[in-house]
C-alpha cells in the first residue's frame, strides 16, 4: 500500500510512520518544513505542499494529519484554516493527483454535538465540506485519545514515570474515557477498503473496553451498588406501584417478556405492567395507545415502569447503561445488531439511542447508534446517559399515535 501522509511531524504522525513502514507501507511525508520530516524519519521520501503532487503519482491513499489541536491556542479563524480549509485543499489536490482516496483524522470530540469547541467544531465544518467534493473517495476516522509508547496531550504526564505504573495508570484511565493505540491505528490504516468514485463513509476507531478488567468491574459494581440501593430504598414504593396495577385492570403487576441479551442468549425482562393484559406482544412502537392502562400512562412517563429491572440487574441479564433488549421476534433490529457487533455486550435500561431519541422503529439507525455506544463505551459516557436520562433526555420507543415511551 502506497500511503501519501500530511502532518507527519505531529505526535500521532511521528509514532505511526514508522509502524506503517513497519507493515509494508512506501509512504511519502508531507510538510512545510521537508527538512524536519528528514530529520525525523530518514530513508523516508519528503515532500513539501506545492511539490507532491509531481511525487505522488500512483499512490493508493493520502492521510491527513495535519491538525491544530484542542490543546493548542488559536482564534477561530485560526482553527477553520488548519482544521477545515487545510484539508479541502489537500482532498482536492489529491484528486489531481490520481490518488483514489482522502483519509480524514476527525475526533471523537466533533460526534458530540454539545461540544462547541473551536476544535470540534472545525472537524465537523471540515466534515461537512468533504461531502462537497466529488471525484475521490472519502474516509473520515474518528479517533478518542491516542496512546502509544509516548503519550501526549493531557497524558504526557505519565511518560515520567516506569512502564509498568504507566501501563497500570492507563487501565484506570481507559475505564474512564476511550483510547486507541497507535499501532491499532496503523492496522485500520493498513487494511482501509479503497474507495471509488464519490463514495464517502465514517468510521469511530477505539480500542473499546472488551478486554479492560478495570472498565469491567467498575460497572458491574455500579450496577450491583444501584439495584440494591433501589430495593433498600424504593421497596415499598415497588409494592404500592404493583398494587396499584392489579386493582386498576385484570392481569398480573409484573410483565414478564422475552427478549434477546448478550450473546444472542435470550432471558426474561420484567417491567411493571402498563397494558391491558389483551395487548399484543410486539414492539412498543407498534403498540396503540388504546392498549395502555390508565396507571401506565403515569408510569412510562416517569420512567417508574422500569424499576422491577433492577432484578435483570442483580441476575447479571442487564446493566443499568446498554442497548435497550429488543424481543425475538424482531428479525430487523437483531439482524442489524448482529451485523454491527452490539450483541457482544449487556443490554441496559438505558442508553445512547434512548438519550439522543432514536427507538426500536428505525433498526439500521439504531443499530449504529448501539455500534457507537460500544465503541466508545466507558465509565465517563455512562454516567452522561444516566444524568440525561434522569434529566428527561431523549423520547425511547413511542408508542404508536403519541409521545408516551416505554
Amino acid at each position: 500500500m502506497r500511503i501519501v501522509v500530511t502532518g507527519a511531524s505531529g505526535f500521532i504522525g511521528k509514532q505511526l510512520v514508522p509502524l506503517l513502514k513497519a507493515r509494508g507501507c512506501d509512504l511519502l511525508l508531507v510538510g512545510r518544513k521537508r527538512e524536519i520530516l528528514d530529520n525525523l524519519f530518514p530513508g523516508i521520501a519528503t515532500s513539501s505542499y506545492s511539490d507532491f503532487l509531481k511525487l505522488a503519482n500512483g499512490f493508493d491513499c493520502i492521510l491527513h494529519l495535519a491538525v491544530l489541536n484542542n490543546n493548542q491556542v488559536a482564534d477561530w479563524d485560526s482553527f477553520v484554516r488548519i482544521n477545515a480549509d487545510m484539508p479541502i485543499e489537500v482532498c482536492r489536490k489529491a484528486k489531481a493527483a490520481g490518488i483514489r482516496t482522502f483519509v480524514f483524522i476527525s475526533s471523537t470530540h466533533a460526534l458530540e454535538l454539545n461540544d462547541k469547541t473551536s476544535y470540534a467544531e472545525s472537524k465537523r465544518l471540515a466534515v461537512e465540506r468533504l461531502a462537497t467534493v466529488e471525484g475521490i473517495g472519502r474516509w473520515v476516522l474518528y479517533l478518542p485519545a491516542v496512546v502509544g509508547d509516548q503519550l501526549g496531550g493531557k497524558l504526557a504526564v505519565l511518560n515520567r514515570f516506569p512502564t509498568p505504573f504507566r501501563r497500570a495508570a492507563l487501565e484506570v484511565l481507559k475505564a474512564f474515557k476511550p483510547t486507541v493505540h497507535v499501532s491499532q491505528l496503523a492496522d485500520t490504516l493498513r487494511n482501509l477498503e479503497p474507495l471509488e468514485g464519490d463514495g464517502i463513509r465514517n468510521m469511530i476507531v477505539t480500542a473499546g473496553q472488551g478486554e479492560n478488567v478495570v472498565f469491567s468491574k467498575a460497572k458491574r459494581f455500579v450496577d450491583l451498588a444501584f439495584s440494591l440501593s433501589i430495593v433498600a430504598l424504593l421497596w415499598w414504593a415497588m409494592i404500592a406501584i404493583w398494587v396499584a396495577i392489579r386493582l386498576q385492570s385484570p392481569g398480573p403487576g409484573i410483565f414478564r417478556q422475552q427478549r434477546v441479551g448478550r450473546n444472542e442468549e435470550q432471558f426474561t425482562c420484567l417491567k411493571f405492567r402498563t397494558m391491558f393484559a389483551s395487548a399484543p406482544n410486539v414492539g412498543t412502537h407498534e403498540v396503540p395507545i388504546s392498549a395502555v392502562t390508565p396507571i401506565g400512562h403515569f408510569l412510562r412517563r416517569t420512567k417508574l415502569d422500569e424499576l422491577p429491572q433492577v432484578i435483570n440487574i442483580l441476575r447479571n441479564e442487564m446493566s443499568l447503561v446498554g442497548p435497550r433488549p429488543c424481543l425475538p421476534n424482531q428479525t430487523d433490529m437483531i439482524l442489524e445488531r448482529r451485523g454491527q457487533g452490539v450483541f457482544a455486550i449487556k443490554p441496559g435500561i438505558t442508553g445512547l439511542a434512548q438519550v439522543r431519541g432514536i427507538d426500536m422503529s428505525n433498526p439500521a439507525g439504531l443499530a449504529q447508534c448501539d455500534r457507537e455506544y460500544l465503541q466508545l463505551q466507558s465509565l465517563g459516557l455512562d454516567v452522561k446517559i444516566i444524568v440525561e436520562t434522569a434529566t428527561g433526555a431523549g423520547s425511547g420507543d413511542k408508542i404508536r399515535g403519541s409521545n408516551i415511551t416505554p
